[in-house]
């Protein structure tokens, strides 16, 4: 995505969130460790419930609270992505701007890196009057 000044490096796999976690202070623990390495595994955007699903087929102890708590925090700090929706929210391992295609045959949500041409956003900014500094599009269709 188009960022004039990325202050801060995004993050690109999971070593970039546990390290992410480690600047912010925030301790990797077991369960927060579990989630991450989930979601940069799945490659897809999944609820509280999926999250906390997956991690017991696998044998991973950990309880709903904890799923809820963990996701928040790491969300809140802008290290995993959440997406509300109408029928609640969803989370994914990309946390920097990208854009999304929503599949509305199978209700997934799929990551995908859009660059308008710079003609565009100029062409934007002359209509609005507004300095566009980030964007995201949504994308809706169905599988082939």
């Amino acid at each position: 995505m188009q960022q004039e000044a990325a202050a801060v490096k995004p993050i690109r796999s999971l070593e970039d969130a546990l390290e992410r976690c480690q600047h912010l202070g925030m301790r990797v623990s077991r369960q927060r460790r579990f989630i991450l390495e989930l979601l940069w595994q799945a490659k897809e955007h999944l609820s509280a419930r999926e999250i906390y699903d997956r991690l017991n087929q696998q044998g991973k102890d950990i309880g709903h609270t904890s799923v809820y708590q963990n996701l928040e925090a790491l969300s809140t700090q802008g290290i995993i992505e959440c997406i509300e929706r109408a029928d609640g929210r969803l989370y994914g391992n990309i946390s920097d701007s990208h854009s999304h295609i929503n599949c509305l045959d199978t209700a997934q949500i799929l990551d995908v890196e859009v660059e308008l041409p710079e003609t565009l956003l100029r062409e934007v900014e002359a209509r609005t009057g507004v300095k566009i500094t980030d964007y995201s599009i949504n994308f809706y269709g169905y599988r082939q």
